[in-house]
């Protein structure tokens, strides 16, 4: 019997031992989800306090159902581990690790590198390593496959299959989770495709679309987010031009998007977060001066963006001018570090820079999120104030609202006669609103 073979009977009759490699917002979700479908599998992390949490039945993703993760666990569908050693024990392993940007803002790939290292140095004749990490295309080929051949002494398509299969998480979706998001799958080699498909096929309810190979399943990814990088680009720059000539961007949209076709609404705010859209178009704007292109509606998007945490300093600080107050020596209250609503994940969160851009104006800046007790900035620890009362709110001279969480008393805070500055638009609704200025 062929490897092809082999791995399909596994597949068929739900013998395939199942491997992730990393155990955070993608990873996790994902780990669940292939022991939920009948598969035992084992998760990988060098990060022993989540190797012991997963162990424990202890849920950290919101994204994953905590009766569910006791209940695999203490069946033993599902365990994790620190040792790499035990990557010889699976036939299937995703690679689902943090690919951030340097300091620079080039592409980080060492979580990457680091964790296909590991798994050469165990990989058995038989497996499938698949790549779910965002990347600019070409890492599949170009990086893991040598670094598994040279680590293991194998050869891909002949003793062990890889592929490219792109992450699409959006934490806090009450209707899209990994089990029910269509799956695309590049690999290398038909076989391959064929059979890394038929995995996903079999633990996911969502539809799976194999393309011909791992860089048009990178391409993929990153034309999902770049696509709405450039579009909110846009967007953040029509709200600055619409604030210069007195017009309401919000109702702008509202009215653009009565249109049943040919337009999508996007929505401006104080700048882009989340583990995606701020990073994945540096990716492809770094691999394209490798082929002498520069992406220069990209990199323009990408500025109008990350100016926008600044700008929202700067407009804040025309707020306070208002009532003839500076912005050194103010206080400010922020309302909201998570990247976006009724979610605890703050990764590349705008709210950040904006509380960095304030302070360095001598502004004093506290801030409230029920999603986010605390948050790590530069190796020291904020913490959120305790509660959002009437009585607190009245001792700022300004709330900057930052992120539009549905459990946070908006209205209250804006009836507390401190000037609101509103970049989510959350407080459209309230009749009395001379207070209040939105992005």
């Amino acid at each position: 019997m062929s490897m092809k073979e082999e791995l399909i009977a596994k597949i068929q009759n739900k013998t395939l031992v199942m491997g992730v490699c990393g155990l955070g917002y993608v990873g996790l979700p994902l780990a669940v989800d292939k022991a939920k479908h009948g598969f035992k599998t084992i998760g990988f992390d060098v990060q022993q306090e989540k190797v012991d949490l997963v162990n424990a039945g202890k849920n950290y993703i919101g994204d994953v159902v905590d009766a569910d993760l006791t209940a695999l666990v203490s069946s033993g569908m599902l365990k994790a581990t620190s040792d790499f050693n035990c990557v010889k024990n699976v036939d299937f392993i995703a690679i689902c690790v943090p690919t951030p940007l340097d300091k620079h803002q080039q592409p980080d790939i060492s979580y990457v590198r680091d964790s296909v290292a590991a798994i050469s140095r165990h990989l058995r004749k038989g497996t499938m390593v698949v790549l779910e990490s965002t990347t600019y295309p070409g890492t599949t080929e170009e990086l893991i496959r040598p670094l598994l051949e040279q680590g293991s002494g194998l050869k891909c398509g002949e003793d062990f299959y890889l592929g490219f299969s792109p992450e699409r998480v959006d934490p806090g979706n009450l209707i899209y989770k990994t089990s029910n998001t269509p799956k695309v799958v590049g690999a290398v080699g038909e076989d391959a495709a064929e059979v890394i498909s038929m995995v996903y096929r079999a633990i996911l309810e969502g539809d799976v679309h194999t393309v011909s190979s791992p860089a048009v399943a990178e391409m993929e990814k990153i034309l999902e987010n770049t696509y709405r990088n450039i579009n909110i680009g846009l967007i953040n720059e029509l709200a600055i031009l619409c604030n210069r000539m007195g017009i309401n961007i919000w109702e702008v949209i509202d009215a653009a998007k009565t249109k049943p076709y040919g337009f999508q609404a996007f929505y401006p705010g104080p700048g882009l977060g989340g583990h995606c859209i701020p990073l994945d178009p540096y990716y492809l704007s770094w691999k394209a001066r490798e082929y002498g292109f520069h992406t220069s509606m990209i990199e323009a998007s990408m500025m109008v963006n990350d100016r926008m945490p600044e700008y929202t300093v700067e407009r804040a600080g025309k707020i306070l001018n208002r009532y003839r107050k500076a912005l050194n020596g103010s206080k400010v209250l922020i309302l909201g570090v998570a990247y976006k609503q009724d979610i605890d994940d703050y990764r590349e969160s705008p709210a950040i820079r904006v509380i960095e851009e304030f302070r360095k104006t001598g502004a004093e800046v506290d801030y409230y999120d029920p999603y986010v007790p605390k948050y790590r900035d530069g190796g020291i620890w904020q913490e959120s104030i305790p509660a959002l009362t009437p009585e607190a709110v009245k001792g700022y001279d300004l709330v900057c609202i930052t992120t539009a969480h549905t459990t946070v008393d908006y209205a209250m805070a804006a009836s507390c006669g401190v000037p609101v500055f509103d970049c989510k638009n959350v407080c459209k609704g309230l009749a009395n609103r001379e207070n209040i200025e939105v992005l």
